[in-house]
C-alpha cells in the first residue's frame, strides 16, 4: 500500500516507537491521529512532526481500551483527514512481575495489550470491507513468539496479540484488509528499562532477558522496519533478525527450548 494521503491513527504515538513510526508516516505523505494516554506527550510529537510537516498531524489524548474512545479517534480521523486506511495498534502495558499479580494488573494488560486491539478492530474491519481496504498494523513483540521472563502477562498478552492479529489476516485477508504484526525485542524505550529499574531481581532478569539476546535498536530503525513490511504486505515484522532463527529452534524441539528457558532464567537470576 503507498502511503502519499493514506489516513492513519497510531496508539501510543507520544514517545518510543508509536513516535517514530508517526514521524516516518508523515515522511512518506501520511496524515496521521497521534494518540497517547499522555495527551501532553501526544501534543509534543504532533508539533515536532507538523514542524518539518505542516498539517500532516494532530493529536488527541485517549485510553484506546476504551470503546468509545477508539471511536472517538475514528471520528477525528474522518473529520481532520478522511476515512481511516492504517490503524497501529501500538499502545501498550509492561506486564507486573511473577505470578502473585492482581486481578487489576491482568484486567489492565489484557484490556490494553489485547482487548484495545480487539476493539478497533471491530469498529474498522466492517467500513474496510465495503470499501474493500485497510490496513491494521499490530505492535505484539518478540515475547508474543518466545515468552517473556519474568512477566506473565505481558507473555500471555503479547502471545494473544500475536493470535488475534493472526485471525485476523486469515479471516480477511482474502478481501482487502492486510495485517502486519511487529515482533522487536529490544528497544531503547521505557519500557526495556522497566525492569532494570524496578529493584527486583525477577525485574532486572527481565530485563537483562531482553537485552543479552540480541541488540538494542532505537525507535526509528523500528518504524522503518515497519513500513518496509507494509510496503511489501508482508504478515510477521521483525526487526531483530535473530528472532526467527530462536522461533524455528523453539518450534522443532518444544521441550528442550523449556529447558534451555528455565537455565537462561537462572543464569540471569544468579547475576541480579
Amino acid at each position: 500500500m503507498n502511503l502519499a494521503e493514506r489516513v492513519a491513527i497510531v496508539t501510543g504515538g507520544g514517545g518510543g516507537i508509536g513516535s517514530a513510526l508517526v514521524a516516518r508516516l508523515a515522511r512518506e505523505g501520511a496524515r496521521v491521529v497521534v494518540a497517547d494516554l499522555d495527551a501532553e506527550a501526544a501534543r509534543a510529537v504532533s508539533e515536532t512532526v507538523d514542524a518539518d510537516h505542516p498539517g500532516t498531524t494532530v493529536s488527541v489524548g485517549a485510553d484506546v481500551s476504551d470503546s468509545e474512545q477508539i471511536q472517538q479517534l475514528i471520528d477525528l480521523a474522518e473529520s481532520a483527514f478522511g476515512p481511516v486506511d492504517f490503524y497501529f495498534a501500538n499502545a501498550g502495558v509492561g506486564g507486573a512481575l511473577g505470578l502473585d499479580v492482581s486481578e487489576q494488573d491482568w484486567d489492565r494488560s489484557i484490556d490494553v495489550n489485547l482487548r484495545a486491539h480487539i476493539r478497533a478492530a471491530r469498529l474498522l474491519v466492517p467500513r474496510w470491507l465495503e470499501r474493500g481496504e485497510g490496513y491494521f498494523v499490530s505492535t505484539a513483540s518478540a515475547a508474543g513468539l518466545l515468552t517473556q521472563i519474568g512477566s506473565a502477562t505481558y507473555a500471555v498478552t503479547k502471545y494473544a496479540a500475536v493470535a488475534f492479529a493472526e485471525w485476523l489476516s486469515v479471516t480477511y485477508g482474502d478481501r482487502g484488509v492486510r495485517v502486519s504484526c511487529l515482533c522487536p525485542m529490544g528497544v531503547n524505550t521505557r519500557m526495556l528499562t522497566a525492569g532494570e529499574d524496578s529493584g527486583d531481581a525477577l525485574g532486572r532478569a527481565a530485563t537483562r532477558a531482553v537485552t543479552s539476546a540480541g541488540d538494542v535498536l532505537e525507535p526509528a530503525e523500528v518504524a522503518d522496519a515497519v513500513l518496509a513490511a507494509i510496503e511489501d504486505e508482508r504478515f510477521l515484522v521483525l526487526p531483530h533478525e535473530d528472532v526467527l532463527e530462536m522461533y524455528r529452534q523453539k518450534g522443532s524441539d518444544y521441550d528442550r527450548w523449556v529447558r534451555g528457558m528455565r537455565r537462561y532464567q537462572s543464569s540471569l537470576l544468579a547475576q541480579a
